[in-house]
């Protein structure tokens, strides 16, 4: 079991990371950068934090080189993570909540831009293929939940489901800790925001439709391309984008608010989409868009730069040319307020371009808050405050 202190995860910690860097002498690999058979990764780079690391070694039989075909298929492996809270906080002035809940740490979905995978070094796994194959489950996560509602003194917010990990991932369909999660909730009349790139999400439909009758509940599905070969390539595990859009759909069709994020807006590999993304994401009954710059935080770096190489040759240094130049002349900028969108006249075009197409497709409209006034601990529950007794 993993028994350690749970790391606040979540995008304040990215943010520290980013800054510190990795050293100059820092091991990059465990293995070579090979394409595997359904993953994204094409590389596992050294935990930062490992004081030792292994480089590989050519020992005259050629067994480095690239040309000798694709890694055997990776199986998924699963941990039980024995940290005894479940909600980690934040402070980040970038985002719009100040709590969230991951049910899983590691993705199986593979997305090789993703933010989160630095976040794996903290448990001693590397960013690369790690993150995609050895994954942490909180089998007790909805009761650690509930125990951390009861608390006194504890006021609602909406609280996000999958900001750093899918929690619609593949695993779900066995575990079902988002829908355990999901359960709390709903009992405790708690508002709950989704992002998720699955449509695992309609399993949940008839405690998303119930919620959102109450106004407690809101789902953004994220999109990258409509491409789907593109897709199979950057998130090999993922919905298609197909899926993606009947999900909008059956949403939307059922009450629930939902939105569509661009996220990330790659240049020169899926940025020219933009609109097309927000145009299919209106037709099927989005309410609400955003976007994100690509970011590339720490492992991150090396990482994109080995899977454009390998999937993009022809076009890797056009690509790392245009994410330097809204980035102030580097692959990834730390900076609160800077971070999401990036900077210069590549970035700001970006903007414009989002706005335009926003106001176009009917995303004009202003967010409604969730409901936070209903939240209370049920009736009957062991933890709920009694009521006074009468003196007669």
């Amino acid at each position: 079991m993993l028994d350690q202190q749970e790391a606040q995860i979540d995008r304040d910690a990215i943010a520290a990371m980013d800054m510190a860097g990795l050293p100059d002498d820092a091991p990059t690999e465990r293995f070579p950068s090979r394409r595997t058979a359904g993953r994204g990764a094409v590389s596992n780079p050294q935990v930062r934090f490992d004081s030792h690391g292994a480089s590989p070694f050519d020992d005259g039989w050629d067994t480095l080189t690239h040309d000798v075909g694709d890694l055997p298929r990776l199986d998924t492996t699963l941990t039980r993570d024995s940290t005894r809270s479940a909600i980690s906080w934040n402070t980040s002035p970038d985002i719009g909540f100040d709590r969230a809940v991951n049910p899983y740490r590691g993705c199986e979905h593979g997305c090789v831009y993703c933010y989160a995978r630095p976040t794996h070094a903290y448990l001693g796994y590397s960013p690369g293929l790690d993150f995609e194959t050895k994954l942490i489950f909180k089998p007790e996560v909805a009761e650690l939940l509930e125990k951390e509602l009861r608390k006194p003194g504890y006021t609602a917010k909406t609280l996000a489901l999958g900001s750093n990990t899918d929690p619609y991932q593949p695993v779900e369909r066995t575990l079902k800790l988002t829908r355990s999660i999901l359960e709390v909730l709903d009992r405790y009349n708690h508002p709950v925001g989704i992002v998720t790139k699955s449509s695992g999400v309609l399993r949940d439909l008839d405690i998303l439709s119930s919620m959102a009758k109450r106004n407690l509940a809101r789902v953004h599905i994220s999109i990258t391309t409509l491409d789907p070969h593109l897709a199979r390539v950057m998130e090999p595990r993922a919905a298609t984008p197909a899926r993606r859009l009947h999900a909008i759909a059956e949403l939307t069709r059922a009450g629930v608010p939902t939105g569509v994020l661009a996220a990330p807006m790659i240049p020169a590999l899926n940025d020219a989409e933009m609109e097309k993304i927000l145009e299919a994401a209106a037709k099927a009954g989005a309410r609400h868009a955003g976007y994100i710059l690509l970011r590339l935080p720490l492992e991150l770096r090396q990482m994109f730069e080995a899977w454009l190489n390998t999937h993009f040759p022809d076009r890797a240094k056009h690509v790392l040319s245009l994410i330097r130049q809204t980035r102030a002349g580097e692959l990834n900028d730390s900076r609160f307020h800077h971070r999401f969108l990036g900077q210069g006249a590549y970035a700001d075009l970006l903007t414009r371009r989002f706005g335009r197409a926003a106001r176009q497709f009917g995303f004009g409209e202003a967010r409604a808050q969730l409901d936070c006034d209903r939240f209370a601990v049920p009736a009957g529950s062991a933890e709920a405050a009694p009521s006074q007794m009468s003196l007669f």
